[in-house]
């Protein structure tokens, strides 16, 4: 009988998880909008340094890039993949994981350059 009881614990769980949780898709028609979107936004927003990575990897040249800043990008966004892994946020794990390869590549060309 002990087994009843931790079945119905976890049901009763997921039921006030699932009332804690918006529809998907969401009927308001912005917050739709926002829902397909933000994967575009996510992969874009990253794409965005490929020509600061394109300078120090081909033109071997990392004049003006500050290594204290982009280490710190790369700091704050491992902290978010994190944050993202723990809630189960694909848009924001999808990100995170992007920006922390992008950033890792600028901060390991301007050691080396």
């Amino acid at each position: 009988m002990v087994h009843e009881t931790h079945g119905l614990h976890h049901l009763h769980k997921r039921k006030r998880i699932h009332v804690k949780h918006e529809k998907y898709p969401h009927p308001n028609k912005l917050k739709r909008f926002m829902d397909h979107i933000i994967y575009f936004i996510g992969i874009v927003g990253p794409l965005m340094t490929i020509p600061q990575i394109w300078k120090i990897w081909v033109g071997k040249n990392a004049a003006g890039v500050s290594i204290i800043s982009w280490t710190a990008y790369f700091i704050t966004a491992f902290f978010w993949l994190t944050y993202a892994v723990l809630h189960r946020e694909k848009p924001l794990i999808f990100t995170y994981s992007i920006w922390i390869i992008l950033e890792a590549m600028i901060v390991i060309g301007t050691i080396l350059y």
